[in-house]
């Protein structure tokens, strides 16, 4: 029996992809999320741009929603859940007489009803919808039922019942109307649902809405302006990347600031208190140890009933 004829082997090294070498990067990425991408889906395609051994986001925009969405890179990680409480703002564009099974466009029509409202009636209604409202979470949501996530349930067929919550709008602003199509600026507090509130608006109209277009454009206090998107990124070599960076404490910019001579920031970065400011006398502030260059972020701290000003939250800054 003839044998078998076999090519050089080939080195192990020739067939598998160089392994990527991944870098303590610290700092905010203040990314324009596209349409399509999951939030994570864009945090990945961004980190691995940025070589980022950690990272994560502060808070999820759906697919079909663009706009502003803050990564965090390595220290900067330890702040991302204090923009899960921040407001945010959005443009939202509405389609009146049409509701979904979702709340927007990508849901089955399942109503319809004339559209017979004028700029003047859409004006008078929403002031009904600022301050604290009550709003029923929609099935299609992450939300979970006994362990299970709410859009898993709809996909079956099956509803369960929801809750209202409170919600926050703190404001509610007449962009644009052309019939059929409402565009409106929302600034509204954590957890709010701007599917729900478009549906809530079509109803006190009394046709019905869905919502077709969503761009977020702040985020407490980052904004849309300073934003870049996954195109820039990879157009630019590594260097100008990093470069886009923002400091680890954008994210905790409104708190108030406490500076440490030596002594103090070293007994800070222990896990000790050091005495509070007379000026703050509760709450939580950003603590920096004095140099003389630019002050030196160590932390957050927060105001106990001792008032002492106690580690909250330390960095480790290269």
């Amino acid at each position: 029996m003839a044998q078998r004829q076999f090519g050089p082997k080939r080195l192990q090294n020739d067939a598998m992809p160089p392994k990527r070498i991944l870098k303590p990067v610290h700092g905010v990425l203040l990314l324009d999320k596209p349409e399509g991408l999951t939030s994570n889906d864009a945090l990945q395609k961004a980190r691995r741009l940025f070589s980022a051994a950690r990272a994560g986001h502060t808070g999820t925009l759906d697919p079909m929603a663009t706009g502003l969405l803050p990564l965090c890179f390595g220290e900067a990680t330890k702040f991302s859940a204090d923009l899960l409480e921040a407001d945010k703002t959005y443009e939202a564009t509405l389609c009146l007489g049409r509701t979904t099974e979702t709340g927007d466009r990508e849901g089955r029509v399942i109503a319809t009803a004339p559209v017979r409202c004028d700029r003047a009636a859409i004006t008078a209604a929403l002031p009904g919808f600022l301050g604290t409202i009550a709003q029923v979470p929609p099935m299609y949501s992450a939300l979970k039922h006994n362990g299970r996530p709410l859009y898993q349930l709809a996909r079956q067929g099956q509803e369960v019942e929801r809750p209202p919550r409170p919600v926050t709008i703190h404001a509610l602003q007449f962009l644009d109307w052309q019939a059929p199509e409402l565009t409106l600026r929302i600034r509204c507090g954590k957890g709010t649902y701007i599917r729900v509130l478009a549906e809530d608006i079509g109803k006190a109209l009394g046709c019905g809405a869905h919502l077709t277009r969503l761009r977020r454009t702040e985020v407490g206090n980052l904004g849309l302006a300073e934003a870049h998107t996954l195109s820039e990124l990879e157009a630019l070599d590594e260097a100008c990347r990093l470069a886009l960076l923002a400091a680890v404490d954008c994210l905790i910019s409104t708190l108030p600031v406490v500076c440490l001579d030596e002594a103090g920031a070293r007994r800070f970065c222990h896990g000790n208190p050091v005495p509070s400011p007379s000026a703050l006398r509760k709450g939580k502030a950003r603590v920096y140890a004095r140099t003389d260059a630019q002050p030196r972020l160590l932390g957050v701290g927060i105001v106990k009933a001792d008032q002492q000003l106690w580690p909250e939250r330390l960095v480790a800054l290269d």
